[in-house]
């Protein structure tokens, strides 16, 4: 999907053949043919016929006289649209509304469908499918028939001296050619009717206050693969928040051999490394909750990614301090590891790892609301982020 950008949004194409039902046929490029072309003067049936070689300098692009053919449907899509999909039934889970700091603001929420609205709010999906159901009910041709007629009537139409039966066939084509025209024009791919639109109403929405502490690794077993798929996380984790929740604060912690807090651009972008102590990030957490964040007044969220390597048995220091101190205190913990590619074993056995993921195991035993994944490639993010915020997740937390 291609299509120009601007700050409105962004112009997507899709191809007419790509919201097309999927049917089974013969390819082209294998298996054996025997029947004959009608036409055919030269070969009889066991003929044996080379098969077309392909190349650069076979196919291209060919003009059409008659200029027969569908476009591919366009809409434009916003950046807030997009992210209302990609952030479609998530949310903070176990959120528990504290009466101390409520706060009550206007917001919007859908409220089904309508048949007319503005272009912004159309929902494509139902008006493919409607527009889908019509033409099926109406049997408006597929282009593969017209093509298909339309190439045998060609084929025909070549031959210098067609006999009485051929002259027949080329006359029943050019009807049936004739009546496919007539009810493609009157049974159009597109109708006013087939039009859906996303109908919002507004609500008045109670936030409660809740942070969300950040705790990225970056020492120096972390390379910049692995830093990679941590700071493609946090951000998917920083776009959810931003969007889904008005009075969310994040907290940004990063760690080597000590920890310490930073800012959004400085976790992000800077590159300063060092020796591995993870539990130096959870006492940090500690300390700034202890500080800033009572927990009867906040709803406390941790995220944590690293790739699981630790100096010692501060493993154990860690799993101590998240039983002890932290997880009690927080309505949601998630801990993403980052495994190398070719660890298959890590990443379909959930009980196989090192001390830090070992330990953690025993944390998540202790307490539900801690969640642990690994991820070994950008295309795990995102389903495991669906998987970690999921909206039904809450009932499932302590």
């Amino acid at each position: 999907m291609t299509g120009p950008t601007d700050a409105a949004g962004e112009q997507v194409t899709i191809p007419a053949k790509g919201i097309k039902e999927p049917v089974f046929g013969h390819s082209p490029k294998g298996g054996f043919r025997k029947h004959v072309l009608p036409g055919n003067k030269e070969f009889v049936v066991g003929d044996t016929i080379p098969r077309p070689k392909g190349g650069a300098g076979e196919g291209g692009k060919k003009a059409s006289e008659d200029g027969e053919g569908e476009d591919g449907f366009s809409f434009t899509l916003t950046q807030d649209e997009y992210l209302e999909i990609l952030f479609e039934g998530l949310e903070l889970p176990d959120l528990v509304k504290k009466a101390s700091v409520e706060t009550e603001t206007i917001g919007t929420r859908r409220a089904g469908l309508t048949t007319a609205g503005t272009p912004n709010n159309l929902n494509l999906v139902r008006t493919m499918r409607n527009s889908l159901g019509r033409r099926i009910a109406l049997q408006r041709p597929s282009k593969a028939t017209y093509d298909a007629v339309l190439s045998e009537l060609l084929e025909l139409e070549e031959i210098t001296s067609p006999d009485e039966e051929e002259q027949a066939r080329i006359v029943e084509l050019r009807d049936k050619m004739a009546i496919l025209d007539r009810r493609r024009k009157l049974v159009g791919y597109i109708d006013p009717i087939d039009l859906r639109f996303d109908t919002h109403v507004p609500e008045k929405i109670r936030n409660s206050k809740a942070v969300v502490f950040c705790l990225m690794d970056v020492s120096g077993s972390m390379q910049e693969r692995e830093k990679d798929l941590a700071k493609r996380f946090f951000m998917l984790l920083h776009l959810f928040l931003e969007r889904a929740y008005e009075h969310t604060e994040v907290v940004f912690v990063r760690h080597t051999h000590h920890a310490e807090e930073v800012d959004e651009e400085t976790f992000f972008y800077a590159r300063e490394t060092g020796g591995t102590i993870v539990s130096t990030a959870l006492t940090k957490m500690k300390e700034i909750i202890e500080e800033r964040y009572p927990a009867d007044e906040w709803n406390i969220y941790g995220a944590q990614a690293s790739d699981g390597e630790n100096f010692g048995n501060d493993s154990e220091k860690c799993r101590n301090i998240l039983i002890d101190d932290i997880i009690p205190q927080c309505q949601y913990y998630a801990y993403v590891e980052i495994v190398g590619e070719e660890d298959e074993k890590l990443l379909s056995d959930s009980t196989a790892g090192a001390d830090l993921w070992q330990n953690f195991l025993q944390v998540k035993e202790a307490h539900r609301q801690f969640e642990m994944r690994r991820v070994a490639e950008p295309g795990h993010i995102y389903p495991i982020f669906r998987e970690l915020f999921a909206a039904n997740k809450s009932e499932g937390a302590a």
